[in-house]
Order: structure tokens, then sequence, then C-alpha cells
């Protein structure tokens, strides 16, 4: 016999000759099996490599599992991490050390150590590509980051500005230029830039090239363009006695003199707006212009804007000016005679009819009394209408002016036939006579025969006031006459419009779909006798039994008698022929398909039994239920809804779906037997947990200790159904999610003892070692909360950021260091103002301001953000 020996993944193992004849027969199989049957074709043998799905052969070869292929065939593309520059030349093992290649970091720091002690952050990317490590000279000298060297800058040393290079100050210097210059900026005299308030953002007035020469943009930074007159003025024509805060941005702010001695005309007097800006300019302060038609209520057109303004503005009186035309113009109002406006009681609103281009030629427009003027009204004359001078008119009607003409008709004698007085209904403006009567307007409009009748043949005696328009009030006789059929007789409605027209009386029309019941297929050729049964037209019964019941009762095939067939017979016969039935099977709520339909009415209607009521399959099919034995399904306790599995097309070929039972099949559930999860024909499960069945490889788990470690039993948290090993771990659905560097360190390292349910989540429980013994600055001593968060983060313990909210931290050029301010090393709650703000110039800046007291403090109370205010 050939010894062997277990190996570490619980195999055996062969010698070498056996091994190697045996590994060259499994490559030759695998070679020959398609992509997707190789999983199959050795079982259960577990890949190393995690869920990696590709071909063996792709890397290995024949000679056995190591070495791989010198040109694996993998393209490293189609992952998320392509491989760009001097990474293409990398060996795959320098980068995957272990079997399992999704455990490898995608970050630079994950592999290449960092030199520069984290002064420079951890995006080594901002200096470094993938074609090599080699940092770029070249771009460090010429500073091509956030703060490109320009002018005067291009020429300093680095130490000029990095004055810390020894201990790594690089990184975090301000780029601001008062960072800096605040020297400059507060010894500056002209103008002197603390008292007059300027702003620290150097730029806006200075260049790069020279701190001389300075160019102030008026507008960009006060909001004042300096414009016309005002661009040659010196700074102290405005700001005098080098007072910059607080000008005043008005024009009457530095002209209110000339405003109050302003005669023409005096703007005080006149009670003119101190907006100078609407009437000059920067230019000069004259002339002056002023737009009548922007600035009041009333635009000058016409006459208006060539008329002096004293001739309306009278004694210089420009406020309170009337802008109605009458306030003018009354004695031209009074003083017309054509026609008199008093006497005719013509309004005042002279813009009806006048317009400013002259008061001669006005216009009237009749339309806006609510008379507009059309036909031969246009050209009458005023007085024909407006008698005696009298414009007061306030009836519009026609009868108002043609009373005499309505009374005097007599074709017909408008009086006597009662006609109304709406005269406009038949006449029009155009001429009186030739007039039309639209017969519609009464409700009933004239076609047919209608048309060509004389008025007088249904208005009998000069009659008008006729009510009715129905048929029979003139067809009364012609309804009584009428013997085929027999209306009276037949009780037939005196709707004569119903079947005749107005066209001809004779050959009516009949149309039977109005009665409720549409003649269709041999309905339709039927004489009327054959229903209507000596002359009897008052059938109310519509149902096809009312006139077939002897044939319902004579039918054999099968006996709707005897079978109780429902007398709706139109569910099975049509108008078309009373043979030839068809049945719709759906309609009782049970379908025929697959095996069903072909099968004869009596092979389910036993001994003509149409009374069946249950639709379900057992009905019928309980004997095959209780015969089968793969699987038997009255013991295994199967229900009897058999289209659970079966078909109509065939009772054989059964499917499950297992999903229907709450507990889907996936992954390596999939090609099991029924019989390994249901043993001795047990299919009364009721857990779908995965411990049910996996219980002993829950108790078996050592790595770590399932049980002892207190995991819970739900194993799908960390396991899927592919495969039991390798197991993946959420570490997002605890109450800790696992960022930075936390991701990387080993469970053990937190989880000591195999303590999986009682680890702390705070900072504080971890790194009480670190955070007592930092001395930059001492965070026992200066009394730091123990929220490590707050200035920490998981991507790495130093470099921390300390929000020091709205004061900034390089106030005063302190660089940011802690100890500028707060001179305490043991209490950072005390702070020191004073030590940089002397008394004697704090207290010059102060004069004036109430409840100031020179100290830290106080100081603080106003200069929260650490300016001035």
């Amino acid at each position: 016999m050939v010894g062997r020996s277990k190996s570490d993944s619980g195999g055996i193992t062969l010698p070498s000759p056996i091994r190697g004849r045996l590994f060259v027969a499994f490559l030759l199989l695998v070679s020959v099996l398609p992509a997707g049957a190789q999983s199959q074709s050795y079982g259960n043998t577990r890949s190393p490599h995690g869920p990696l799905n590709i071909p063996c052969q792709n890397c290995h070869t024949l000679s056995g599992w190591k070495p791989i292929r010198n040109v694996p065939e993998f393209d490293h593309n189609q992952t998320r991490y392509p491989l760009r520059g001097m990474h293409q030349g990398v060996a795959c093992t320098q980068c995957h050390v272990k079997p399992v290649f999704t455990n490898v970091g995608n970050k630079c720091a994950d592999c290449h150590a960092d030199i520069h002690k984290r002064q420079f952050g951890a995006n080594c990317e901002q200096c470094h590509s993938v074609k090599g490590w080699q940092v770029s000279a070249q771009q460090i000298n010429q500073h091509q980051n956030r703060f490109p060297l320009l002018g005067a800058h291009a020429a300093l040393d680095c130490s000029s500005c990095h004055k810390g290079a020894a201990t790594g100050q690089f990184m975090g210097l301000a780029t601001q230029c008062y960072s800096c210059h605040s020297k400059e900026y507060q010894t500056t005299t002209g103008p002197s830039h603390v008292t007059a308030g300027f702003p620290t953002t150097c730029e806006q007035c200075h260049g790069f090239n020279s701190w001389s020469g300075a160019k102030f943009d008026h507008f960009k930074i006060t909001g004042f363009a300096l414009t016309g007159a005002h661009i040659p003025l010196d700074c102290t024509a405005c700001h005098v006695g080098g007072k910059f805060a607080g000008t005043p941005a008005t024009c009457v702010g530095c002209h209110l003199p000339d405003f109050q001695k302003t005669t023409n005309p005096n703007h005080v007097q006149a009670g003119f707006p101190q907006t100078c800006q609407s009437c000059h300019t920067t230019s000069a302060w004259q002339p002056a212009t002023f737009d009548h038609n922007t600035f009041t209520k009333f635009p000058l057109t016409g006459a208006h804007a060539t008329v002096a303004c004293t001739q309306c503005h009278v004694n210089g009186q420009f406020a309170g000016t009337p802008t109605d035309c009458v306030s003018c113009h009354m004695k031209d109002f009074q003083g017309t005679t054509n026609p008199n406006h008093a006497q005719a009681g013509i309004p005042t609103a002279c813009a009806t009819c006048h317009s400013t281009t002259s008061w001669a030629n006005a216009t009237f427009d009749h339309s806006k009394t609510g008379f507009p003027l059309t036909g031969v009204h246009v050209t009458t004359p005023c007085t024909q209408c407006h008698v005696n001078g009298n414009f007061n008119l306030t009836v519009t009607t026609c009868a108002s002016c043609h009373l005499k003409d309505y009374q005097g008709t007599t074709n017909p004698n408008h009086v006597q036939a009662g006609m109304p007085q709406t005269c406009e209904s038949c006449h029009t403006t155009a001429s009186w006579t030739n007039a039309t009567f639209d017969h519609s307007k009464t409700g009933f409009p004239l076609s047919g025969a209608h048309v060509p009748l004389q008025c007088s043949q249904c208005h009998i005696n000069g009659n008008y006031n006729l009510t009715n328009t129905t048929c029979v009030s003139c067809h009364l006789k012609d309804y009584q006459g009428t013997t085929d059929p027999n209306h009276v007789q037949a009780g037939m409605p005196q709707t004569c419009e119903t079947c005749h027209s107005t066209a001809t009386w004779a050959n009516a029309t009949f149309n039977h779909s109005t009665t409720g019941f549409p003649l269709a297929g041999a309905h339709v050729p039927l004489q009327c006798s054959q229903c209507h049964v000596n002359g009897n037209y008052n059938l109310t019964d519509t149902t096809c039994v009312s006139c077939h019941l002897k044939d319902y009762q004579g039918t054999t095939d099968p006996n709707h008698v005897q079978a109780a067939l429902p007398q709706t017979c139109q569910s099975c016969h049509s108008t078309v022929s009373w043979g030839s039935a068809a049945f719709n099977h759906a309609t009782t709520g049970f379908a025929l398909t697959g095996a069903h339909v072909p099968l004869p009415c009596a092979q389910c209607h036993v001994n003509g039994n149409y009374n069946l009521t249950s639709g379900t399959c057992s009905t019928c099919h309980l004997k095959d239920y209780q015969g089968t034995t793969d699987p038997n399904h009255a013991q295994a306790g199967f229900p009897q809804t058999c289209d659970s599995c079966h078909s109509t097309a065939s009772w054989a070929n059964a499917t499950f779906n297992h999903a229907t039972t709450g507990f889907t099949l996936t992954g390596a559930h999939v090609p099991l037997q029924c019989s390994q999860c249901h043993v001795n024909g047990n299919y009364s499960l009721n857990s779908t947990a995965c411990a049910t069945c996996h219980l002993n490889d829950f108790n078996g788990t050592t790595n770590p200790n399932h049980v002892q470690s207190g995991f819970p039993q739900q194993c799908d948290v960390c396991h899927n159904t592919t495969a039991w090993s390798p197991s993946s771990f959420n570490h997002s659905t605890t109450a800790f999610p696992l960022t930075g560097k936390h991701t990387t360190v080993a469970c053990a390292s937190c989880h000591v003892n195999n303590n999986y349910t009682s680890v702390p989540t705070d900072c504080f429980s971890c790194h009480k070692t670190e955070y007592q013994t930092t001395t930059n600055p001492n965070h026992t001593a200066a009394g730091f909360p123990t929220t490590c968060q707050t200035c920490h983060t998981t991507t790495a313990w130093t470099g921390a950021a300390f929000n020091h909210t709205w004061f900034p931290t390089n106030h005063g050029n302190a660089g940011g260091v802690c100890s500028a301010c707060h001179t305490n090393a043991s209490d950072y709650s005390v702070f020191s103002c004073t030590n940089c703000h002397g008394k004697t110039q704090t207290d010059s800046n102060h004069r004036g301001v109430n409840g100031y007291v020179y100290s830290s403090p106080n100081c603080y109370q106003c200069h929260r953000n650490g300016r001035a205010g």
C-alpha cells in the first residue's frame, strides 16, 4: 500500500509520481470543459482565491500548481484597480502575497511607506504618479501648487517664508498676504490702514512686484465708483482729516450746501428730493436735466413738452400741482359752444376727446358711451338723436327712437301680434326695411317642408304667441288617421319625430334600437307582426326566453331543463342561428386550458351533472394525489392545491417553486436533492434559519469560536449560500463602522480574548495611553475632553485638526501657535489679549465706546472674530 497523510486542507497527499499523473489528468479534463462546467467538475473542492471565476489553466501549468505561467491570461483592467505606469511591470506576487486576490489595498500608503513622516499628508499623488516615484524638483522650485511664486516672491529664498523647515513647516502655511505682511499693514501711514479700517486683503490694491505703487479700485472695494469730476479729486477732498470710514455715498452727503442755495428753481422751497443724481451728473453740476416723464406722474407730451415750467408751476410751486386737464383748461371747457359742454353735462375728462397735440380737432369715440355707431347711425348728425342738446341719454334700445316705426308696421302687425320691441332681432342699422327673422331663435328651427311654408299657415289669424313646438300640436289628425299600423290602437307615443322627419310625412322609419332591443342577425328580416302578435307593440320583456321558451324546453343536447341550465340563451346562442351554439367555459369561473380543452363535456359532467361548484384540481384528481409516491403527497402532508406544481398541459413533469415556501434556493442549495434537507420524507419544516441545518458548523467553528464569543446564530450575516467559507463580516452593521486605519487592524487587536460582546466604541477606551502621553499640547494638563474624534480621525492619530470656532488662529500673525494667546499650558480656558495689544493704543481706539474696559475677557466680548468692530 502507498502511505498517505492528511494535508493542511483536510485532503489526502499522494506520492509525487501519482500526484503528477493525477494532476495532468485533472487539467486535461478541465481544459476540455466549458468555463461554466469547470466549477461542477471538481465538486466541493474549494478555491483558495475566493470569488475569482476564471479557468485554472489561465495561470497554472500542467507541471503543478506552482510556479504559475510566465504570462498569466488575466486582464487586470477589468478589476477595480487597472494597472498603469510602473505598476504594469510589477510581478503579481509583489502585491498579491496571499492567494485571496481581493485582500489588497488600492491606496499608495498600503504598499509604500511614507518617508515624509506625514508632513505632506496622505495624498501621495499630489507629487508622485504611477509613471515614477521620483518627485519633480522643477515643480517644487516653481512652487506650482496653491501659492504660485509671482513677482518679488520668485526671488525669495525658501527660508524667507518656510522658517521652520527643520520641523517640517511646509504644509499648512497661510496663503493670505496679511499672514506675512501684517507689519507693513499696521505701520502704513499714507493713509493709515488701521485707522481707516482698510480690509487685510492686501492684493486688492498691491501687486506682487512691489509693495509701493498700490492701486485702489474705489468701486470694487467701497462700492462707490469714481466718475466724471470725482476722478481727479484728492482723497482728502472727500475723506477730510484722514477719515475713511463712514464717508457718505449719497450726493447730498457732500453737496447739501449746493442743494440748499440753489434758486433756479429753489430746491428747498419746491420740496425737491435730495437725490441729486436724478438731474445732475458727476461730469458737471450744471447744466442739470429733469426727466418729467420719469420723476413725476405726469409725462410731458405734445404741446406740453415746450411749455415753460413756470406756466404750470406758478410762483415756484412744484409740489401738489394737479395732473387732470380741467385744472388748467377749465376756461376752455366752460367757453366751448360746439357743443356747449357745460349745458350738455359733458364730463370734464378732457382727455376723452382732446389730446395734448392740439385743443381743437377733438374726436369723440361714441363706443365708449356703451352705444357704438354702426350702419346709418354713423352718418346721422348728433342733433338728430341728441335733440335740444340733450347729451344725457341713458337708454340705448332701438325702440327708444323707433317706437313709431314699431307701432306703424302692418306686415305683420307688431302690436297685434304681441311681438317684442327688441327691434335688433330682425332689423339692422344698415336699413329699417328688408328685415329678416331667424326662426331658430324661437326655439323651433325651420327645416325640410317647414321652410317654404307661409307664416300664416302655422300662425293662423296672426297668432304669433305659439308656445307648443311638438309635432302633434299641428299633426294630431295625421296621428289619429294612420292605420299602418294603427297608432292609437297600438298605443304608440305622440312623439312623431321618432319615426317621421320634416322632409316628408310618408316613408317613416323606425329605429328599433331606441326601444332598448336592437335588431341583429335573424331578427332583422322578420316582419313586425311576427313578434308583435295581434298588433301588440307594448312588449316590455327583451329576454330571449320570452320568445324562445319552447326551444329551451325542447332541447336535449344537453337537456337544458334537466341540467338546470340558466335561461340566459345569449350565453351560448346568437341571433345569427339558433343551432351551432358555443359555450365559453371561462364564464363559469373555470377556463379550459391544456389537456382540458379537447375533453368531452360528459367526462367531467358525469351523468349530465352540470351543477359542479368546485374548480379545484383535487375534485377530479384526488386519486392521483393519493397514489403519488415520488414523493408521497399524503404522507408528506402536501396541500391539495395541485396547480402549485402541476399544469393542465401534463400531469407528469411537475415543477416545484421552492420560493413559494418562503425559502428561496440559491447557491449551493440549488443542486441539492430534496431528501438532503427533508430527511425521512419530512416536508413539514417550518424554520428557514441557517442554524436549523448548520448548527454543528456553528458549534464547531474555532476561527473565531462562535459559541464562546456569543455570536448570534444568524449565519447569513457573514456566510452565504455559495460557500460556507470564506465568510465576510460587515462591521458597519454594528454600532462601530470601521474607517481609516481601523479597516486594516486585526480583529484580535480590539476583540481581546475573543470578547465580541462588550467592546466599548468610544476612542478613549482604546487610546487612553495616547491621550495621557501627548505633550503637544498636554491633553491632561490642559483639561482637554476625552472625545478624541473632535480633533483626530481614524486615518492617522497625528495631523489632528482643531476647530477654533470663529476666532482665527493666525490672529496677530501668531502663525497658529496656541501659546501666543493661551499663556497657561495647563489651562486653555485662560487667554491673554493684552500681551500684544498695548493699553495706550487700545484706549485711544476705544474713545467714546460705552462700557469699554481694558481686559482680555472684555476684549473677547466685543471682538469674537478677532476683528475691529
